[in-house]
């Protein structure tokens, strides 16, 4: 499972992790790592994902939305709470669908070797 740097979960995130918390500055890179999954857990940009594969002769890469970036499914145990009840009631899913369609979460990748 590669992650998506850029996703609707990754601002979700930082909004909760980083400007609630008063420390706006603090970067993706470790809000990923501290509060996504498992201690460590990166996520990657298109552009970072297509230098991974650049041994590969065709790679396709998608980013499409899931169920987490719309806030359509149970979120995580540490994640649960006032704030989550609330943004799962007002999240744009409409806005997000049409204007952000590749703002998901999960990177896939296709890639044919040489």
């Amino acid at each position: 499972m590669i992650y998506h740097k850029w996703s609707m979960v990754g601002a979700m995130l930082w909004l909760r992790y980083a400007l609630f918390a008063g420390r706006p500055w603090r970067s993706l890179r470790s809000i990923y790592a501290a509060h996504l999954e498992s201690p460590g857990t990166k996520a990657y940009s298109v552009s970072e994902a297509r230098k991974m594969f650049y041994s590969f002769g065709e790679v396709k890469i998608s980013t499409p939305l899931g169920h987490g970036d719309l806030l359509e499914s149970d979120a995580g145990q540490r994640h649960r709470g006032a704030a989550l009840t609330l943004a799962k009631k007002i999240w744009p899913r409409r806005v997000i669908r049409r204007f952000l369609p590749a703002a998901g979460l999960g990177m896939l990748i296709e890639a044919r070797k040489l």
